[in-house]
């Protein structure tokens, strides 16, 4: 049984715990090297208890955080206790990564010794994710079109890259020996070490303030909290079984439509998740391992558990002890190694998330949106500066339209869902890179039309002032996000190339050799509408 706080004091230990992600998160970005970690802010931070329990959790990337959790216990399990001085580092999808670009750095945090010999209390981990702009791989940018993970770049299995406060030089450069961009990522991984030290010496300063037990029994009592939460905003979904599927629209080797099938079992303070009916794993890259699922599922019932309660859960969400997930093996949302898994994370965590809301929009029909532009387009590019003569790696996702709902209509060009990153300023992208933008701005009229518009996709046009190599993976190119109540759906997006003024639609999955001059058009999709258009017209 979890020890007992006054609501007070436990919400004060809440807020420190938060702030302590935060101030991991600002770290990162200000020592951060790359645009993709400085400007979009494309990295997450948490805070976990000395059991690898997640406690508190940045307002970063959704589908980082709720997969963190699984990579913390992977290093755990297979290096054992972490030391004083330690730093864990992993990216391997099947070990509780998400794809091979997002490299997890995690590190206990020890308080004092309680007496002569004693060991120093363990508070917990900090841990920090950041997508690197390049991990090697078979093109820039390390989000190919692979038909297997090996293509797709350098691998990391939980090792210690800091060892009792010395760094392995030797695993170092073995690292920066496989990116194109070695002083970007080495810069960037220095910011991520930077950033757990923040965090830990903020932990070690509350535990000092406020004694170590009573910071370690605030974790506790707060991730029951979190829970009791869970389980009183379960209870207010009507019991039953709701079903609902969505598809992908390929892999880019042919695959497609890819489906991906969701039963919700409610009953009481309960809920089943089963994707039993989706679709066998596929060659391309849009395979989701497990952390991926997991975390799409552990994100949208949170947002519908919040909503009903009008409150939010604890930062760290709870253990979400009240849901059991069911995954089929070897699927498109529980993919086993060699499976390609880099779109599984940017795109396949957007479907999994739009089947779950449709799923529950069948239990809750008058609280939930219509779809989101269902995407991350997914944009790289590289090659080599002609300013420096070195090799640059550019990644990027763009926003779209997000879904009407029932309170108002989306927003547009922003984000959504599993993404909570921002759009790189054009001022960074200039500065940074060989390109030049030609357009940016709103896809006026993308939304879909309902008594609550969708959000407008962007437009976005890059023009190439040098020869490269691009890839782009992206979703909704076919068909548009599904409007709800009666609402339209949104726009489909497009890729566009623009070669001495003649437009070729391109492929949502597609890599090609660019050349200087050339102009990618990225056109993001509307958001769906919610409500009849008609009941705009008034009586």
């Amino acid at each position: 049984m979890s020890p007992r706080f006054d609501p007070i004091t436990l919400e004060v230990f809440r807020h420190l715990f938060t702030a302590l992600t935060e101030e991991m998160g600002a770290a990162l970005r200000r020592a951060a090297h790359s645009p993709n970690i400085k400007e979009r802010r494309d990295y997450s931070c948490a805070l976990f208890d000395p059991a690898g329990t997640a406690v508190a959790l940045g307002d970063h990337m959704p589908v980082h955080l709720g997969a963190m959790p699984m990579s913390v216990s992977a290093a755990l399990d297979e290096l054992g206790p972490l030391r004083p001085g330690d730093v864990a580092c992993v990216n391997d999808p099947f070990r509780g990564g998400t794809h091979l670009p997002d490299i997890t750095l995690i590190a206990p945090v020890h308080g004092e010794a309680t007496g002569p010999g004693a060991e120093p209390v363990l508070l917990g981990y900090v841990a920090a994710r950041a997508h690197h702009s390049d991990v090697g791989g078979m093109t820039p940018g390390s989000m190919p079109l692979a038909r297997e993970i090996y293509q797709e770049g350098l691998r990391i299995p939980p090792v210690r890259l800091v060892a009792a406060g010395h760094r392995n030089e030797d695993l170092w450069r073995l690292v920066l020996a496989n990116v194109r961009t070695p002083e970007e990522r080495e810069g960037d991984l220095q910011a991520q070490v930077a950033a757990l030290h923040a965090g830990a010496t903020r932990l070690r300063e509350i535990a000092a303030r406020r004694g170590a037990r009573p910071t370690l029994d605030a974790m506790e009592a707060l991730v029951a909290y979190a829970d009791r939460l869970v389980a009183r905003g379960l209870a207010r979904i009507p019991d039953g079984v709701y079903e609902a599927e969505d598809v992908l629209d390929d892999d880019g080797f042919g695959t497609g439509p890819i489906p991906i099938r969701a039963t919700l079992t409610v009953e009481g303070e309960a809920l089943e998740v089963d994707f039993t009916g989706t679709h066998p794993r596929v060659p391309g890259g849009v395979n989701a391992v497990a952390a991926i699922t997991a975390s799409a599922t552990r994100y949208v019932v949170r947002c519908v558990v919040e909503d009903l309660l009008a409150e939010p859960l604890p930062a760290g969400g709870g253990s979400m002890s009240a849901v059991t997930l069911r995954l089929p093996p070897d699927t498109v949302v529980n993919a086993s190694p060699p499976a390609s898994v880099a779109a599984g994370n940017v795109e396949t965590s957007q479907r999994i998330t739009d089947v779950l809301l449709r799923a529950f929009a069948l239990a809750l029909p008058d609280r939930m949106p219509a779809l989101s532009q269902g995407t991350m387009n997914n944009t790289t590019v590289g090659g080599v500066d002609p300013r420096s003569g070195r090799p640059f790696a550019y990644y990027e996702t763009v926003g779209g339209g997000m879904g009407a709902g029932p309170s108002g209509p989306g927003l547009s060009g922003v984000h959504t869902h599993m993404s909570n990153s921002l759009n790189t300023p054009i001022e960074a992208l200039e500065h940074a890179y060989p390109y030049r933008v030609t357009h940016y701005g709103l896809r006026r009229g993308s939304g879909g039309a309902g008594l609550h518009r969708g959000g407008d996709g962007l437009r976005r046009d890059l023009r190439l002032l040098t020869d490269a190599r691009v890839t782009l993976l992206g979703e909704r190119r076919l068909r548009g996000p599904a409007g709800a109540a009666g609402g339209e759906d949104g726009a489909p997006g497009e890729n566009v190339r623009i070669r001495d003024g003649v437009e070729e639609r391109l492929p949502g999955k597609v890599t090609f050799e660019a050349r200087a001059g050339d102009v990618l058009s990225i056109r993001s999709p509307g958001g769906g509408g919610w409500g009849s258009p008609a009941e705009n017209d008034g009586p």
